[in-house]
């Protein structure tokens, strides 16, 4: 059983380390290494397994699928049930306080709710009924976000910060990413509980990485284990000093040690992400206005080439108006006050 668990932990962080080159793909300068690595990988694997790989990776991450939503589910429910094996009882032996221990699951009850409505609400789909809502939300910038643009595939106008999503096949008003672990796009309509599900998620790995360090410790604390000496592979007395205790709890407690760095991992993964979309919302930017900004700097880079109508454009955001006003906008969507006076 415990190889299981540290096996399906291990396979966890490869999906992690996986989604999160996919994610760094999509910049342009990453894009050169990818397809470097790609034509490398393509004189190693045969081309029918090549062929397979690339129909699992399309389905993947190219279609609407339920996959990551539960592989998400089942990850969030291994981490608690060890949790709940592993530590919450040894933490009730050494007489923690109750509310401290049940603050995970406090986080987890929220952090599911904001998660479905992530998946079921809608970003924010332009349709031919709200397209001229739509276009009167935001204003054109002539850069990015020309006027009297059409979608080729809708054949709707497109409004300033739209964009069509291949993958869901629509057009999304100020549209942010397409999330696999959602299985949806996230839009104006969707990114404040977005943002929540991500906060809860965070603070549920971080809390539970307190909670793990802590028990550790007060058990080492209660043990006297600090206190203790040992004779090494000479032969000599030896003082008990940092790298036995953490072997000697490795060994003694290999699941919560593991457990616990995950969520490490997992809250330094999180944090950093969640940093980055706090950013984003406290300058009124989105991901794909990041990213479409970003390239002008990419095109700069001396091991991408790029071809030589390929202009390096200046992205200037005017849709910041301020801290307050632009997470003012991400909590009530502009489009709001615009349905209010329709109704």
């Amino acid at each position: 059983m415990d190889f299981l668990v540290l096996f399906l932990f291990y396979l966890a962080f490869m999906l992690i380390g996986v989604v999160t080159i996919c994610i760094c793909s999509k910049t342009h300068c990453f894009k050169g290494l990818v397809r470097r690595g790609a034509q490398i990988i393509s004189y190693i694997i045969p081309e029918c397994l090549r062929r397979a790989m690339l129909r699992l990776l399309h389905y993947l991450f190219h279609t609407r699928n339920h996959t990551f939503v539960i592989l998400h589910l089942i990850l969030q429910g291994m981490v608690y049930t060890e949790y709940t094996w592993e530590i919450f009882g040894l933490c009730q032996e050494l007489e923690f306080s109750l509310n401290y221990l049940l603050l995970p699951y406090l986080l987890l009850i929220v952090n599911l709710f904001f998660f479905a409505l992530s998946c079921e609400t809608n970003p924010g789909t332009i349709t031919k009924a709200n397209e001229l809502l739509f276009l009167q939300v935001y204003e054109f910038d002539e850069g990015m976000f020309p006027k009297n643009v059409r979608c080729s595939t809708c054949d709707l106008r497109k409004p300033a910060r739209s964009k069509h999503c291949s993958v869901c096949n629509r057009c999304v008003h100020r549209f942010d990413h397409h999330c696999v672990w959602v299985n949806n796009c996230i839009g104006a309509w969707n990114i404040r509980y977005f943002l929540f599900y991500l906060l809860t998620l965070t603070a549920s790995a971080a809390t539970m990485a307190v909670v793990s360090t802590v028990f550790l410790v007060q058990l080492v604390m209660v043990s006297d284990l600090y206190l203790e000496t040992y004779i090494n592979d000479f032969g000599h007395l030896q003082v008990v000093d940092t790298v036995f205790v953490v072997q000697y709890l490795f060994l003694t407690f290999p699941r919560i040690v593991f457990l616990l760095g995950f969520v490490v991992v997992l809250s330094f993964l999180l944090g950093s992400y969640l940093c980055f979309c706090l950013y984003l919302a406290a300058t009124n930017q989105t991901t794909n206005e990041w990213y479409r900004g970003a390239r002008a700097w990419c095109q700069h880079c001396p091991h991408v080439a790029w071809p030589p109508s390929a202009e390096p454009q200046v992205y200037r955001n005017i849709h910041s108006r301020g801290l307050w006003s632009n997470l003012r906008e991400i909590f009530l969507p502009a489009v709001a006050h615009y349905e209010r006076k329709k109704k």
